[in-house]
């Protein structure tokens, strides 16, 4: 009889300790969830970070080619420009020397007035940004056939510590809501012809939050 009594106490307790982690167990979780986005969060937030990147305003500059494009057709630039061996072109044809440090609100062209004066300056249609080169070819975020990549493939690219400059999530955040040239991509002047150069889908506001959010819930990246 004493024996039955205190199998059925021992049972008792184990049944209450089994209640006691149990009921724990989902609050534990739900505190790590509310932490950190759950990762289709993070993965939705990471897709309209692609659509920016993936657009003319920043494939242009993110070529897999020896040169740097232009226009939203991304078609090759002008006056054979090259790559050169750091990205900023070649002697005597360097990207600043047309891409000053600053677009002019007026034309659309770099600030050059003090030599090319009147028209010639209207004319030219040449957008400007501090220290403009291409990026590197480990952030190429297109194919040899001028095709965009995946979104998992840019994003493995953009989160792969040997291949961007050693950023990591916080990095990232602060390079695409400061960085000059990304900037750029949302006050890029005008055409020749005067017309208003394409912008990303997302205002520079919308890009900063998105990332935000994407780095907030681990960078996760797509598996394909």
């Amino acid at each position: 009889m004493v024996h039955s009594v205190r199998v059925g106490l021992l049972a008792a307790v184990l049944v209450s300790i089994s209640a006691s982690v149990g009921s724990g167990s989902p609050r534990a979780a739900g505190t790590s969830s509310e932490a950190r986005p759950a990762s289709s969060e993070g993965l939705a937030a990471w897709q309209q970070v692609y659509s920016v990147l993936t657009h003319p305003r920043c494939l242009n500059c993110h070529t897999a080619t020896n040169y740097p494009q232009q226009g939203e057709d991304r078609h090759r630039h002008q006056f054979n420009v090259v790559r050169g061996p750091d990205g900023r072109g070649v002697a005597g044809l360097t990207c600043a020397t047309c891409h000053q440090g600053a677009t002019s609100k007026a034309t659309g062209g770099p600030n050059c007035a003090e030599c090319h004066k009147g028209a010639n300056l209207e004319a030219t249609g040449v957008p400007g940004g501090h220290g403009w080169h291409l990026a590197p070819l480990s952030m190429a975020w297109q194919d040899r056939n001028n095709k965009p990549l995946s979104s998992a493939q840019v994003c493995r690219a953009v989160t792969d510590h040997t291949r961007n400059e050693n950023m990591g999530g916080p990095e990232l955040l602060k390079h695409h809501e400061e960085a000059a040239l990304v900037q750029y991509a949302w006050q890029p002047g005008k055409r020749p012809d005067g017309t208003a150069r394409a912008l990303p889908p997302l205002t520079q506001a919308q890009f900063v939050e998105a990332t935000r959010r994407w780095v907030e819930a681990g960078t996760p990246c797509p598996q394909q």
